[in-house]
């Protein structure tokens, strides 16, 4: 069975690129997404994916909703995303606290700019009621992709919109668009799911051989803490053992400037920020993350309020956990 996998192009799937150019489609078939997570859950929903990699909060967010009928199988990168928030260039606004009731751009409905967006309200004290337990959520304005979101600040249709930062700065170097301020998040950035139809070995030979890609790119990145894991009750903020200047790291560089057309400054910049799970063990999840991320959700409006158990997130006869 050659699976299908859903994946956004940016430089966070560099390892899995790799994967899929080794494995010359024998064993899995890209379908690139670049309306972003919601699209990847619009796919799992139409039977298009058989598994996808995106981000944290849309995924969990989805899965509440009982949206595409995927649970979660794996952890992918362990470091909070950095999410530029991104105006036109000739726009009005000059930081964040003006945007306040205004119209935010987002790419899908559920996707991960759309939950950003609530998250930064959360950040900026944004509620409804003085106990500070309904934030104030933005009106949004669907526009698909990136095309359609900097097209859309710059009518003036919307104030704003969210996006990766490395993967924006090209845009705003270029003069297209403006950064105001950056919103990170409180939680691992990206996650593996997998459809229910799919069965566990499978999964779990594509955790296996993406893992190892996954370690081989890692010993070419600097610094990898962690955000919101844990082991044995203690933080992971172990650092890489890769040497500035080393074969390894020139590789990865030479890889990301060739495949993205990113700037040597830039590429360097994004390997001293990011990390993957360590010896390439994706197939490790942490319960207690996922309960203080659905947490978080619920204060920002996300995700209604009840009481969640992480268990019904995930696949349990694919996964290890970890409390």
């Amino acid at each position: 069975m050659v699976l299908r996998i859903g994946y956004i192009r940016e430089h966070f799937s560099s390892p899995l690129l790799q994967f899929a150019a080794a494995d010359g489609g024998r064993t899995i078939k890209l379908v690139e997404c670049p309306g972003g997570t919601g699209q990847i859950i619009s796919a799992f929903k139409d039977g298009s994916i058989d598994i996808g990699i995106a981000l944290t909060e849309a995924l969990l967010a989805g899965i509440q909703r009982g949206e595409g009928n995927y649970r979660l199988v794996g952890s992918y990168v362990t470091t909070p995303l950095n999410w530029a928030v991104i105006v036109g260039k000739d726009s009005e606004y000059t930081e964040i606290s003006q945007l306040r009731g205004t119209k935010i751009g987002i790419s899908r409905v559920g996707s991960g700019s759309q939950t950003m967006a609530a998250v930064m309200a959360m950040q900026q004290e944004w509620y409804t009621d003085l106990e500070k337990t309904k934030v104030e959520l933005f009106d949004y304005q669907v526009n698909n992709n990136i095309d359609g979101l900097i097209a859309s600040v710059n009518d003036g249709s919307t104030s704003a919109f969210m996006w990766e930062w490395f993967t924006t700065k090209p845009y705003a170097d270029k003069g297209l668009v403006r950064f105001i301020g950056s919103v990170p998040t409180p939680w691992p950035s990206w996650m593996i799911a997998a459809h229910a139809s799919v069965e566990s070995e499978a999964i779990g030979a594509f955790l296996t051989s993406l893992g190892a890609h996954v370690h081989a790119f890692s010993r070419g990145l600097h610094t990898a803490p962690p955000v919101g894991v844990e082991i044995n009750g203690q933080a992971v903020t172990e650092k890489a053992k890769t040497v500035k200047g080393s074969k390894e790291e020139e590789e990865n560089v030479q890889y990301l400037m060739n495949t993205f057309g990113y700037k040597e400054m830039d590429v360097r910049e994004w390997m001293d920020t990011v990390g993957y799970p360590r010896e390439g063990d994706l197939a490790v999840l942490d319960l207690g993350m996922i309960t203080r991320t659905l947490n978080i959700l619920k204060q920002a409006g996300v995700v209604p309020e009840a009481h969640y158990d992480p268990l019904d997130f995930v696949r349990g006869d694919v996964s290890k956990y970890i409390e």
